[in-house]
């Protein structure tokens, strides 16, 4: 798909807008609309449950952003969280150096007269030949000499601006994890192998955001940190290894619980020459974006680094005692790293479809009905009957309680499903004249109502008194058609 219509999408219903737009907008900074903060965290929530709440390996975190700036030295990013930078000496715009060839760029052709085209990343002119060595952007000036450049921002804590004051927005929740290490380890008395989770707001001065959310300055991670014994074995392996095994198909898996296609996740290994100054081994979980192939979430054996490198720092002992071998050890780390927004923008895409029903194009987003932001319409018939609307609202109302529940009667009902289908919603119950009868001509109604379900457009009678139970198992375990098998079919 493209990128465009779903950045289109996001903004006409309501999930995300450009920050600050009345002002023109600020780069790679994005706000969530009132659709997109209810599927930011039904994500949130959903990674939660599962990594944390349901598993008696892990307990959970909230480290502060602001930390003391010793723990960046400790940590490595001071000396080693660059980038290589350049910069165009014609229009002065700057680049990633190590992905000028991912990006398109600007040709002026000596074969065609001069003629300007836009090139394909990576690839060369087909008129010519020739490949790039100039500015992506403009295609007429000179590239500088790449330049490390870090990416923390940094600031200053108290009033006065001196080397003193100076600290750092957190390019990452992980170190708050390793500096609580022992006061977790001591307070919840665990056992290793254990892992610590955070979700939290992590910033990098990205040199070329963009891709809509997928790179921003601003960001939400979902962190673990999975600590285990490193004299241990499991099958004949050393545990580290084994449980980072674990890991990549446990975050595998997760994904394509919720949905997303397997043909569109794989698993891609680093090589030695990508691998980060504190990691043994990193694989990371891609999906196939409309940009193609890229990180979805990284895992990586960061050994035993971190919580040495903060023992060395601080001058506190970091270990775990370990009571078989009657020994203190320094665990190694296995850390499953995602960010809430690119797993937003995987699930986005690949929930997007479009097909044709009955001569009409209609959008729809299959989410999982776990991640969808509202899980059920209520939709009077004819807004203009009195009953009618009161017995919506009245249900909109006791639903409301136990779901994320919207009311609607601006347009007729067929562009109500189209709407309801657009962003997400798994069901809608219509209030129609069947259901509250027609007093004038002595008509009683029969108290049903009906459910439409999103992906199959199929709609049930359902009595309004089994609604609470029929959505405890639409939206818990149940699937549609073992549901629906119970109650007669409505006409679609």
């Amino acid at each position: 798909m493209n990128m465009d219509v779903l950045v289109s999408l996001c903004k006409r219903r309501g999930f995300i807008f450009q920050s600050s737009e009345i002002y023109g907008g600020t780069g790679s900074c994005w706000d969530y609309g009132p659709l997109g903060v209810e599927l930011k965290n039904n994500i949130k929530r959903a990674w939660w449950r599962d990594n944390v709440q349901l598993r008696p390996d892990m307990v959970g975190l909230d480290a502060s952003i602001l930390m003391h700036a010793t723990v960046w030295r400790a940590s490595g990013h001071l000396d080693h969280f660059t980038d290589p930078m350049v910069d165009c000496k014609a229009c002065q715009r700057r680049f990633r150096a190590d992905k000028l060839d991912e990006q398109s760029w600007i040709h002026y052709c000596p074969a065609t007269k001069g003629n300007k085209f836009e090139v394909p990343g990576g690839e060369p002119c087909k008129h010519c030949g020739a490949r790039r060595t100039l500015c992506p952007e403009c295609g007429k000036g000179e590239l500088t000499a790449p330049r490390q450049f870090n990416l923390m921002f940094k600031t200053f804590m108290g009033p006065v601006e001196d080397e003193a004051a100076v600290t750092y927005l957190r390019p990452e929740t992980a170190q708050g994890i390793f500096v609580n290490f022992d006061n977790v380890l001591q307070s919840m008395r665990l056992k290793l192998p254990f892992g610590i989770a955070q979700i939290g707001k992590a910033f990098r001065n990205e040199i070329t955001p963009g891709n809509f959310i997928f790179r921003t300055r601003e960001f939400e991670q979902m962190e673990i940190e999975y600590f285990v014994n490193p004299h241990e074995t499991i099958d004949g392996r050393p545990a580290d290894e084994a449980w980072h095994d674990r890991w990549m198909e446990e975050r595998l898996a997760w994904y394509r619980r919720y949905g997303i296609r397997a043909d569109n996740l794989r698993l891609r290994e680093h090589d030695k020459s990508e691998l980060a100054h504190y990691a043994k081994r990193t694989a990371d979980i891609e999906y196939r974006f409309p940009m193609g192939w890229s990180e979805l979430e990284g895992i990586a054996n960061r050994t035993d680094f971190d919580l040495r490198q903060h023992a060395q720092f601080s001058g506190k002992s970091l270990t775990y005692y370990d009571e078989d071998r009657r020994t203190h050890v320094v665990p190694y780390v296995i850390e499953p790293s995602a960010g809430a927004d690119r797993s937003l923008l995987a699930f986005l895409v690949d929930a997007y479809q479009e097909e044709e029903v009955r001569g009409e194009k209609r959008v729809v987003l299959r989410l999982h009905r776990a991640l969808a932001p509202t899980k059920i319409a209520v939709l009077p018939l004819l807004k203009k009957r009195t009953d009618i609307v009161a017995t919506a609202r009245e249900l909109h109302d006791r639903l409301a309680r136990r779901w994320v529940t919207v009311y609607d009667d601006t347009a007729a009902i067929g562009r109500l499903y189209r709407r309801q289908d657009e962003v997400g919603t798994p069901y809608c119950v219509t209030v129609d004249v069947q259901t509250v009868g027609d007093s004038d001509k002595g008509e009683a109604g029969d108290r049903c109502v009906t459910i439409r379900e999103r992906d199959s457009m199929e709609q049930i009678r359902v009595p309004i008194e089994d609604l609470s139970q029929v959505f405890d198992r639409l939206l818990g375990e149940a699937a549609w058609d073992e549901v629906a098998r119970a109650y007669p079919r409505a006409k679609s």
